[in-house]
């Protein structure tokens, strides 16, 4: 399978053990000290590592130093390490962290409130102001106690793109597949198969790391549910009829062989060995010219419209080792200012959480009409909940989904009744 490049994974081991620390970590005030939102001067900011983002982060940050000569921005790629997860926590330990990281993953940013290591942006004068107006009401996803401790900053909506040519072959009209319920996608599935015009359908991971439910069913049950996320309020969600149906349309998948059950062993989109995967728009990029490729929505049970699948988004945050907090805030909003987000999907290709990105992407939709099915699903899309022990409530889940359901060892009913109560459990400790 086909990972993204952009969205930079950590294995669970290296997760789970900054997890673990931080939650004995005390958790200061995130404004308190000498550190304020008022200060100016110098600040440092990391970025991820990936080359498009370098080259949009040195521009802005050029273009930011030659009007603020007292308030200059230096800019580095996040230090190497297993994980930009385990980068952070390390600085925010060692009280080494930037100003600004450009490339933060909400589900580690409960540990880093609790760790003390991230400014409350609702705490500075025009934080809510400025982050809702941007993001709309998306921003709502992105909110930790209450609070905004990361801006909504990009994301890669989860939608799948297939090979038009297999569809072709297997006798499915590739302009319009007409795949957008689970009968549907399933008969569709089989015609694939079925006609040798593939060896598989859908090649989802397979494997065991807690994040692979953002891959498979967390799309799917986004979608159902017009965007309503695996634990609220305390309590999973999915135990419903909703959660029930997703189950069963992968149960199928997998029964009938038309999802494998391994990990392959190269990209499967590329090599032809699967005619559809879940990805987001940074897949147009990496198969422009390998395949002939078309973009549907997720399907649902019923075929609904307008779907919400998962953002697979990338944030901002300001960590309280600051000592120019003022000049950052200055900067964060520079840089996630309309025009530099028009500048960043046209040099990345990845979306700006903007509710007007509808219609301030219009020229970047004319020149990439490929992108446009991402750009318009960016508009409705959900992200995973706020929770303290997020890791460990997706890597139960994901265990569970291994043996019952890629393995078909429960039915879909007693998945989701185990899977509920467990994660309920662990809801209430986090």
């Amino acid at each position: 399978m086909k990972k993204n490049p952009i969205f930079l994974k950590t294995t669970i081991t290296t997760v789970l053990a900054f997890t673990l620390g931080l939650s004995a970590c005390g958790a200061p005030d995130a404004n308190s000290g000498k550190n304020t939102t008022s200060s100016t001067g110098p600040i440092k900011i990391w970025l991820s590592n990936n080359e498009q983002e370098l080259k949009w982060g040195k521009a802005v940050v050029s273009s930011w130093n030659e009007k603020h000569p007292n308030e200059k921005v230096k800019a580095q790629e996040i230090p190497a390490s297993s994980s930009s997860e385990e980068a952070i926590t390390a600085a925010i330990t060692a009280g080494t962290s930037p100003c600004l990281i450009y490339n933060i993953s909400s589900s580690a940013v409960p540990g880093w409130v609790r760790q003390g290591g991230l400014v409350n942006l609702s705490k500075i004068a025009d934080g809510n102001s400025y982050i809702e107006g941007r993001s709309g009401k998306s921003a709502e996803h992105y909110k930790t106690n209450g609070d905004y401790y990361q801006l909504p900053w990009k994301q890669n909506p989860i939608m799948l793109i297939y090979n038009k040519d297999i569809f072709q072959k297997a006798g499915i009209d590739p302009e319009n597949p007409k795949m957008d319920t689970y009968a549907s996608f399933l008969e569709g599935a089989r015609k694939i198969v079925n006609s040798g015009a593939s060896q598989s359908a859908l090649w989802p991971a397979p494997t065991n790391e807690f994040y692979q439910p953002w891959n498979d069913f967390y799309p799917l049950y986004l979608a159902a549910t017009d965007g309503v996320p695996l634990i609220k309020d305390k309590k999973a969600t999915f135990d419903d009829e909703n959660g029930r149906d997703v189950t069963e349309f992968f149960r199928t998948l997998y029964a009938e062989n038309l999802a494998p059950k391994e990990k392959p062993t190269d990209d499967a989109m590329s090599q032809g060995t699967t005619a559809m995967q879940l990805a987001g728009p940074w897949a147009v990029a990496a198969y422009k010219g390998k395949v002939n490729t078309g973009v549907m929505p997720i399907p649902t049970k019923d075929g609904k419209k307008d779907v919400t699948t998962f953002a697979d988004s990338k944030n901002i945050s300001m960590f309280t080792s600051c000592k120019a907090q003022g000049t950052a805030w200055k900067f964060l909003k520079y840089s996630t200012s309309k025009d530099q987000d028009k500048r960043f999907i046209e040099a990345t290709g990845q979306i700006p959480i903007r509710s007007d990105s509808g219609s301030i992407y219009q020229n970047f939709v004319a020149k990439n009409p490929a992108y446009k099915p991402y750009v318009d699903q960016a508009l409705r899309t959900g992200d995973v909940p706020s929770l303290m022990n997020s890791v460990e409530v997706w890597q139960t889940f994901r265990k569970l989904w291994s043996n019952d359901v890629i393995f078909g060892k429960t039915s879909s009913q007693e998945f989701v009744d185990s899977a509920a109560k467990s994660i309920n459990e662990l809801a209430r400790k986090g």
